[in-house]
């Protein structure tokens, strides 16, 4: 009998084909830098993804009867999307456009069937984050669902776990230290409207410090610097 502390794991055979993969793509990304070749890439691998099939071959763009076919064939190619960070006049559109690919990558799997797959989760976004945030520690743990903005202003150090669902809002930067936790839900912002008019940004950093803690469903508004060990919000007692 195993010990009940003993990690889930999957098969043996299944972990070499996982870590070969999140190799390839690690591998891919070190490489490519361009915009275009990154689209490239997270399509071929999202058409496998979603369509169980290569990408390739020529659409029937006149049959009205395919259009829901073509309209989910298109939006698998990170080229054919707009994400919202796109139109924000803060947005470094070199960085950005680097980044918007795997973005798109990030989330795609994330809502794919696979994405659900803990243990294979939790290294891919590991490996995505290398290539997307400022920075990105050691034996950082990013569970599923997590919501980026930018990715280029975001400094995550060694140990941090980021539960399911958080929001990291980084338009004007938010780091975070070694071993603190981001709870399910959380939502750390960077940015602040002017109360007269929206549509003006303030952009100001956020720090999160070494060891603290994020309570579920807690609100970090920006330019907060929380305090090393400290935590913000409520957490689960033992104690009635």
């Amino acid at each position: 009998m195993e010990p009940s502390n003993s990690v889930p794991h999957p098969a043996p055979e299944a972990e070499e084909v996982y870590r070969r993969w999140i190799h390839f793509l690690d591998d891919e990304f070190t490489r490519h830098h361009s915009a275009e070749r990154r689209s490239e890439i997270v399509r071929d691998q999202l058409h496998q993804l979603y369509l169980g099939r290569p990408q390739g071959g020529k659409l029937n763009l006149t049959l009205t009867s395919e259009l829901p076919g073509n309209v989910v064939n298109l939006s698998l190619d990170p080229e054919n999307v707009t994400m919202e960070a796109g139109h924000f006049a803060d947005t470094d559109r070199e960085l950005f456009g680097e980044r918007k690919p795997l973005l798109w990558f990030w989330q795609m799997f994330d809502r794919s069937p696979v994405g659900l797959n803990h243990w294979l989760g939790v290294r891919f976004r590991c490996m995505l984050g290398r290539h997307i945030f400022a920075h990105m520690g050691t034996g950082v743990k990013i569970y599923h669902g997590v919501d980026l903005t930018y990715g280029y202003k975001l400094s995550i150090g060694n140990g941090v776990t980021i539960r399911q669902r958080a929001l990291l809002n980084d338009r004007g930067g938010i780091t975070i230290g070694d071993n603190a936790v981001i709870g399910s839900f959380a939502r750390i912002f960077s940015h602040a409207h002017d109360p007269a008019n929206y549509d003006k940004v303030r952009l100001v950093p956020t720090i999160i410090g070494a060891g603290a803690r994020i309570g579920s469903h807690a609100i970090v508004l920006a330019g907060h610097h929380v305090a090393a060990g400290e935590a913000v919000g409520s957490f689960p007692t033992d104690r009635i």
